[in-house]
């Protein structure tokens, strides 16, 4: 499947938004932290003449096994007056409990563990229809899929001006950390803010997936990543490399920090 950047809706300065960018780099950062994920790779597609960079993400399907996402197993519960893709975190938290398709346990530690890297990523559209289930129908059985849809991590509307303002501010560098982007997730009602909820240690899940991912954080293989990146700029790749070095200080790296002395008290 291919990808082609949309229009940047929300900065009207910036013809396609940076999307398929996000996309790669954000499967890639997945991949080296050890978290399955679909495979992507940049190019260019020529129509009329007219180069776009897109991205093409491999299909992980295959003949008889078949992507369903989270929403519709959240749909088939048989006793949910719940709406699939409503993300409100205690209504998805019950259905991991209620369904008996998948190990709760599994489903648990995977929403958990993208939770803490769409945290680095700084991913605003971790909804519950961008990431689900393989179901094989030869077998009647269901196990997680790869990650898939990074798109809309990194900051994809930021375009040169954006992103020098940023670097060259601390200000605006740390409201696009604890502010924006927030997580798809709801907790009553309010969208998510990464810091706030991961370093408040208020979900012992979430806890225990950053205890895991952190130590596999790697970040000189995250900056390689980038240097490696074709099409993208040297201001591009500042960008990039200091906004996830910052997100893993301060919202990984504090939090975990708060945690440890949470644990010795």
């Amino acid at each position: 499947m291919l990808k082609f950047p949309p229009h940047a809706v929300k900065n009207k300065d910036l013809s396609y938004s940076n999307s398929c960018f996000s996309e790669y780099i954000g499967c890639q950062i997945y991949e080296c932290i050890g978290i399955p994920v679909q495979k992507t790779l940049l190019g260019i597609y020529k129509v009329k003449s007219v180069e776009k960079i897109v991205v093409a993400c491999a299909d992980f399907t295959e003949p008889g096994v078949t992507l369903q996402d989270f929403a519709s197993l959240k749909n088939q519960m048989i006793d949910s007056e719940r709406n699939g893709y409503g993300t409100e975190l205690s209504d998805i938290l019950l259905t991991f409990q209620e369904q008996t398709a998948i190990d709760p346990k599994a489903l648990i530690e995977r929403f958990w563990d993208m939770f803490i890297v769409d945290a680095l990523i700084g991913n605003w559209d971790r909804h519950n229809g961008n990431w689900g289930f393989l179901y094989n129908a030869h077998t009647d059985q269901m196990e997680l899929a790869p990650v898939y849809d990074c798109g809309s991590s990194l900051y994809p509307q930021a375009d040169e001006k954006i992103m020098e303002a940023v670097l060259g501010d601390e200000k605006e560098l740390d409201f696009r950390i604890y502010e924006i982007p927030t997580s798809a997730i709801l907790l009553n009602g309010k969208k998510v803010k990464y810091f706030d909820f991961i370093s408040s240690l208020l979900n012992e899940d979430c806890n225990c997936a950053l205890k895991r991912i952190l130590p596999r954080i790697d970040i000189k293989k995250i900056y390689a990543i980038i240097e490696e990146t074709p099409f993208i700029s040297e201001l591009q790749k500042r960008f990039y490399m200091t906004m996830l070095k910052e997100r893993k200080e301060k919202i990984l790296d504090f939090s975990y920090s708060v945690l440890e002395r949470a644990e010795k008290n």
